[in-house]
């Protein structure tokens, strides 16, 4: 089962990005505008890992300007 949430949590976040045409290097300096510290390789290593934190998801949302997401719709 927390597989399944796992999977669900790194198709939100590929998808979001695959939504705006934004890569990890990009991703990494809209990250930087808003304080958050994080480079390509790490940033790859924690979204195709699927571990990261609620935290992390709440940043990388504020940087890439999302407000709302609708979780019905997300299928792993």
């Amino acid at each position: 089962m927390a597989t399944d949430y796992i999977k669900k949590a790194k198709t939100i976040i590929k998808t979001e990005l695959v939504k705006r045409d934004i890569d990890y290097p990009e991703l990494a300096d809209m990250m930087q505008k808003i304080g958050i510290d994080e480079n390509r390789n790490n940033l790859s290593n924690k979204i195709n890992r699927g571990t990261f934190s609620f935290i992390f998801v709440l940043q990388v949302f504020e940087a890439l300007g999302i407000d709302n997401i609708d979780l019905k719709g997300v299928k792993v």
